[in-house]
């Protein structure tokens, strides 16, 4: 086992902890000069991505962005800070969170300005699933997140099943309209 490694089955949220900084330019804003939110959500899938790589030690692919707050505007010119973590690890999901900050580089503050939950699925070369380490949650705030991950995954399958016996209530229906 490396010194960086926990145990063979399970990791912590400090080990696969990513940090990206990035600065505005103007091909990332809008015609008023503020960050576009598909670029923001760019950066925070990268740095979420980061994440869960580092937590399974194997390619991983987008199948969630569960959730974004787009807090403040950002400007060109300022500094992003995304940070992310694993809140949980599924059998072969992972749900990460990220939470990105402003910095003004002149008077060193912070402010807060979007967070977002993705879901990333680890795959094989051959782009089939494979099993993650389990995740262990040390501090009060990482159980916190640990427990809520699991409300929002649960939240996730009871929605994705909604949308399915929707799709299959318009196509009964279509049928009928059109025999």
């Amino acid at each position: 086992m490396s010194s960086g490694e926990s145990g063979p089955g399970f990791r912590t949220v400090a080990e696969s902890q990513s940090e990206m900084t990035e600065i505005v330019l103007p091909n990332d804003a809008n015609v008023l000069g503020n960050l576009l939110g598909g670029r923001l959500m760019h950066f925070i899938d990268l740095t979420g991505a980061l994440a869960a790589y580092r937590h399974s030690r194997t390619h991983v692919v987008t199948a969630a962005m569960d959730h974004i707050d787009f807090i403040q505007p950002v400007h060109v010119g300022d500094l992003l800070n995304l940070r992310s973590s694993v809140n949980r690890a599924f059998t072969t999901s992972m749900e990460v969170g990220v939470k990105v900050w402003v910095e003004n580089a002149q008077t060193s503050t912070m402010l807060h300005v979007a967070s977002a939950y993705l879901v990333f699925v680890a795959i094989d070369q051959n782009g089939r699933r494979v099993r993650v380490p389990e995740l262990k949650p040390i501090t009060a705030d990482e159980q916190r997140r640990f427990s809520d991950a699991l409300l929002r995954r649960e939240h996730r399958e009871a929605e994705a099943a909604r949308r399915k016996k929707a799709r299959i209530i318009a196509a009964a229906i279509d049928a009928a309209a059109n025999p």
